[in-house]
């Protein structure tokens, strides 16, 4: 492998090393990282769009090979299944009532990806670049809207936050305890409930359709992120996107802000259907994604905040004046990689556009740096220990080398 920011490694030999070692034995054909390959010997939607920007500081050519990978069984609308079984087609058909691919999305990080590795001078063909248009304009245009225009996720899983107190009031009721091994069994009900359009794409769920701010301002980001690289596309349909992209992401931004609550200090989520619950205005680290399209300095100070989510080793999933505090558990309060460096590039923008952050974005790299290393590059780990949890080595982890 070859290594084009030296800074980096210069900077933590160690740590870098560490994370080249831990990509190169993850690497599996036909070409992408498994993020552990005991836990979870697949491919899936964002853990290999991180892998791609972590890939852009080792080798750009296998960041490239892994977000084709990513984008390489997107469906006839534009749908993207968020796990890959190229290894393995059958390993959940009975889940998914298909092989090969699953039946449901994540967050749509592959522009994220591609801007990155554009950055590294890798010219990307207008072949992927509409592959990649197509699966933004799929949520876009093939999504349900919430009534303040969100887009609406149709499973937990979909938010890549499976167990985040956002869902309370689909598992255990506003008022009930969470039960994680209950709360499993409804994530498993709610894929049967899942209509689809005659292309198998995902496009309605009775039992859980969302508008969620954290999934829309990535898609509005990404949308941003994307629409540059379309419009210096020569094949004039791919061009012809960025207009769409552009006011998709200006839309889904609007929606976002609107969700604003000024006594609550959050972004609330919207179902599509039914009463809004409390759970929907949860103060969790994936409603703070909303700061990639509503940038407000007191919300960056909530960050690194050690009264609000920050901790040492990286803000925490939940705010700790949340009752649901948990620092241990899955989704409930600790540290996630992925999340911190996320929060980072949006402090990192707020700078960008005035706003008075950059010791936010200074405290998210360290922190992130810190937890990997602490951890193990484990999967997430606890926000005030940094003491590792879930999987580990977890290749995600590695983002630790891109700040």
């Amino acid at each position: 492998m070859t290594s084009n920011v030296a800074p980096h490694r210069l900077a933590d030999p160690a740590l870098f090393d560490a994370v080249a070692a831990m990509m190169d034995n993850a690497w599996t054909q036909p070409g992408f990282c498994v993020p552990n390959g005991e836990v979870y010997p697949h491919q899936w939607l964002w853990d290999s769009c991180f892998h791609s920007v972590i890939w852009t500081k080792l080798d750009p050519s296998r960041a490239l090979t892994e977000v084709d990978h990513v984008l390489a069984t997107i469906g006839p609308t534009g749908f993207v299944p968020h796990m890959n079984y190229w290894t393995d087609p059958d390993a959940h058909a009975d889940l998914w009532a298909r092989s090969k691919t699953s039946s449901i999305t994540q967050p749509p990080m592959w522009a994220l990806a591609l801007s990155e590795i554009a950055a590294c001078g890798v010219v990307l063909d207008d072949e992927l670049l509409g592959r990649a248009a197509r699966g933004l304009l799929h949520l876009l245009d093939d999504r349900p809207r919430s009534a303040s225009g969100l887009a609406c996720v149709l499973h937990p899983w979909e938010t890549g936050c499976d167990d985040s107190p956002r869902w309370d009031d689909w598992a255990s009721g506003p008022s009930a305890p969470f039960d994680r091994v209950g709360w499993k069994n409804d994530k498993v009900r709610l894929v049967g409930s899942l209509v689809f359009d005659d292309h198998g794409a995902p496009i309605d769920n009775p039992d859980f359709a969302v508008g969620s701010v954290g999934f829309s301002a990535l898609v509005a980001w990404n949308c941003g992120l994307l629409a540059p690289l379309v419009a210096a596309a020569a094949d004039p349909e791919v061009a012809g996107s960025v207009d769409r992209l552009q006011a998709g992401r200006d839309e889904l931004a609007d929606a976002v802000r609107s969700r604003w609550d000024d006594d609550r200090r959050i972004w609330w989520d919207e179902p599509l259907r039914g009463d809004l619950g409390p759970s929907s205005g949860a103060r969790t680290l994936d409603a703070m994604l909303a700061l990639f399209v509503d940038p407000r300095a007191e919300m960056f100070d909530q960050l690194v905040d050690a009264e609000a989510f920050g901790a040492p080793f990286g803000p925490r999933g939940v705010h700790r004046a949340e009752p649901g505090y948990e620092p241990d558990q899955y989704w409930r309060g600790p540290a996630w990689p992925q999340l911190t460096y996320l929060l980072w590039r949006a402090a990192q923008r707020g700078v960008a556009e005035g706003l008075t952050a950059s010791s936010t974005a200074r405290m998210l790299a360290t922190s992130l740096v810190d937890g990997a290393r602490r951890s193990g590059l484990a999967e997430y780990w606890n926000p005030e220990t940094g003491e590792g949890r879930g999987a580990a080595p977890q290749s995600w982890a590695g983002l630790a080398i891109c700040v």
